[in-house]
């Protein structure tokens, strides 16, 4: 090596002994990363997306208690608060995929909201295992504002796809109006990267009154227009509301026959919409001080808790913690009147989830890997079910996706990869 290179080189590795040490630019700190989700491609329910903006659809919407600005909650409570109801419409924005890992995401509205009208951000992320947590609202923003608002959302765990839903509502006459929504990722923190996010383990499973949604011809709150011995359910949460025809949040429900079904939540009730009892007190919505599991329409019922009201100020009838539809209802469960069920809440499992599709509606789930065994159940077309392992192969495979349950493999046509059930032969 010639002289004057080798003093060169020697002299750059002192300063950087003496100065610290030299990072690369592949290892700094990533930048965060903003966009703007086009709202024409939007997935909208309720909401009509025009040249200059998504507006609110008074006609189109379902009604649900608004989002209050002030408190960062939902209206609630009190003798009057039925008539707290107004129109309400989700635009679904398309996802994006991220260079780097973030757990708190900025929404920036530009928009026009006239007095008595507000517009949410809700975020959600993918997990490491494929499935979605569950939407987390922003805080709204108020009506007689016009201009850009802006809220944050922090993530339970590190994603690198995020999806943001638009939340409009607002009294009639008083439609707001979004131009623009400029969402900001940025990059996550080295704690929650050590520490992998919130853990996930078995799939919450709790016992629950279910009632019959029924509502033939009528919308539900995903934009989904309900048929005939429709298979999907309600939860009294639009945390885990599946946008329209997807499978992102779904349940198993099984009833004291024994018989279940595998269905997607496409609506918001029964009773209350801010109520997910699924999860600890530590982040429910409202009624924090419920044990975990325990619906407050249950508790109201059954217990006198809120005086025996709902969030509106209702008199309870009954505890229902989740709505059927008819097909569910009748087809799957082979129920005759409202019945206390089982309720596995799929996605907060940590096993991968895959879709069922099926074109006459549902699939039926068998006792025993056999076209012969007895039928225990029904998975709905756009259900999601947890594939735990798969035997034979053609058009004798099959999949369990549970104790006893078993589908054709023809009905799930992407499992991601399946082991083979233990003494399989």
């Amino acid at each position: 090596m010639p002289t004057r290179l080798r003093t060169a080189l020697l002299i750059a590795i002192a300063g950087a002994l003496m100065g610290g040490t030299v990072v690369p630019a592949s290892a700094q700190e990533p930048a965060q990363t903003s966009w703007s989700p086009d709202l024409s491609t939007g997935e909208a329910a309720g909401v009509s997306v025009r040249s200059d903006g998504a507006e609110l659809d008074p006609a189109q919407a379902h009604l649900a208690p608004q989002d209050d600005a002030t408190a960062g909650a939902m209206t609630e409570g009190g003798p009057d608060a039925a008539g707290a109801l107004v129109p309400t419409g989700m635009l679904t924005l398309d996802a994006r995929t991220l260079d780097h890992a973030t757990d708190r995401v900025d929404s920036t509205l530009d928009a026009d909201l006239p007095p008595g009208s507000t517009a949410t951000v809700d975020v959600r992320g993918r997990r490491a295992n494929g499935n979605w947590t569950e939407w987390i609202p922003g805080t709204p923003a108020s009506g007689g504002t016009t201009g850009a608002s802006t809220s944050t959302v922090e993530l339970p765990e590190p994603s690198t796809v995020v999806q943001s839903r638009l939340v409009l509502a607002g009294p009639p006459g008083t439609e707001p109006l979004v131009r623009d929504v400029r969402l900001t990722a940025h990059p996550a923190s080295p704690s929650s990267l050590t520490e992998g996010g919130a853990e996930q383990g078995p799939v919450l499973s709790y016992p629950v009154f279910a009632t019959r949604e029924g509502l033939v011809g009528g919308t539900t709150a995903n934009g989904h227009v309900i048929a005939p011995r429709d298979h999907f359910v309600a939860l009294p949460s639009r945390r885990a509301l599946s946008p329209r025809d997807t499978s992102d949040y779904s349940v198993k429900v099984c009833a004291p026959n024994r018989r279940c079904a595998f269905a997607p939540v496409w609506d918001i009730g029964p009773w209350n919409t801010r109520d997910d009892y699924w999860n600890p007190g530590s982040i429910r919505q409202n009624w924090g001080d419920l044990p975990q599991g325990v619906p407050q329409a249950q508790a109201a019922y059954r217990n006198g808790y809120n005086g025996g009201k709902d969030q509106f100020g209702r008199k309870l009838v009954n505890p229902a913690g989740i709505d059927l539809g008819d097909g569910v209802f009748w087809h799957a469960l082979g129920l005759r009147d409202n019945s206390m069920v089982t309720v596995d809440y799929l996605w907060t499992g940590s096993v991968r989830l895959s879709k069922v599709s099926a074109r006459s509606g549902s699939v039926d789930v068998y006792a025993a890997p056999r076209s012969d065994a007895e039928v225990v159940g029904i998975a709905a077309d756009n259900a999601d079910v947890p594939v735990e392992c798969g035997l034979g192969s053609g058009p004798n495979a099959w999949l369990q996706i549970g104790d006893g349950q078993f589908v054709v493999a023809a009905a799930v046509p992407d499992p991601g990869r399946v082991k083979t059930c233990a003494g399989a032969g």
